[in-house]
């Protein structure tokens, strides 16, 4: 199993990042500009109110300081790939949830080690990341996130024609990945996974559905549109499972770090596909 943790788990989190950045344009991040309202909407709930969230739970549900650690590590990660599909199928705003993600997957090599190591120190689990900087988390996290997504970037640049047409298997294979990260960290967790999903598994349901609540309504209030409230949604509630693993696990050392990124995984993709289901029967 460490091989799958040293080798595979990067090297599937490069890839889904370089299909990320093989995805995008230009007008990706010039929309920010263009629409900064719905985009600073979302950002803020998604950099500031979910990790906001997850901690008030962490610091009121009774759970060891590994398993509150790995909480907020899921609620500092970005939004996931699938997102952009599942926006598709609600018939939100696909374009904002393309620059969501991608601009927000960029600022979380700043985001997830200060949120999660501020975080570690608040909940008075210093001990556990006394070993950890700032500086060396953000380096790893800019090697297996920034650099991918660049490469991506500049692959659809200069060969547009051979990343559009590699653009839709890319996906196929990122989710593919993504269910094989995810079951390698059940895996090597199978002695403890009961127990640890009890411990773990609802207060990440309680995340998950207060979050896109929570989001909904700050969208409904504050977005310009019904596509903007469904995209913000959405980008909500869905985190990219495997980064969030990725620093559980090349980071923190796996174990129970990495237990509610599992659990959120698992519960998000169910929770999102019922939200679809209402927006596309009400809205």
């Amino acid at each position: 199993m460490g091989i799958v943790i040293e080798v595979f788990l990067p090297l599937a989190l490069a890839f889904i990042m370089f299909v990320l950045g093989s995805g995008l344009t230009g007008n990706d991040f010039l929309r920010v500009v263009k629409q900064p309202r719905d985009f600073f909407v979302g950002a803020f709930s998604q950099i500031i109110l979910l990790p906001v969230i997850a901690f008030i739970l962490v610091k009121i549900w009774s759970i060891a300081p590994e398993l509150a650690i790995g909480v907020m590590i899921i609620a500092a990660a970005p939004g996931g790939v699938t997102s952009n599909l599942l926006t598709s199928f609600a018939k939100g705003d696909v374009a904002l949830s393309i620059s969501l993600t991608a601009i927000i997957s960029l600022l979380s090599v700043i985001t997830i080690p200060f949120i999660v190591l501020t975080s570690a120190n608040l909940l008075d689990a210093s001990n556990i990341t006394q070993n950890i900087s700032l500086i060396s988390m953000s380096r790893d996290m800019f090697l297996i996130v920034t650099v991918p997504v660049i490469l991506g970037m500049l692959f659809r640049r200069f060969a547009s024609r051979a990343a559009l047409g590699f653009e839709p298997i890319a996906k196929k294979i990122s989710i593919i990945l993504f269910i094989l990260v995810l079951l390698g960290a059940i895996l090597a967790q199978r002695e403890n996974v009961v127990s640890y999903f009890v411990q773990a598994g609802l207060i990440t349901l309680v995340l998950n559905v207060v979050m896109m609540v929570v989001a909904y309504f700050v969208a409904q209030s504050l977005a310009s549109g019904t596509e903007q409230k469904k995209c913000i949604t959405i980008e909500c509630g869905l985190q990219n499972g495997t980064l969030a693993i990725f620093v559980a696990t090349s980071i923190f050392g796996g174990g129970m770090y990495v237990i509610p990124a599992a659990t959120y995984s698992l519960i998000m993709f169910a929770t999102s596909l019922i939200f679809v289901f209402l927006v596309r029967k009400t809205i």
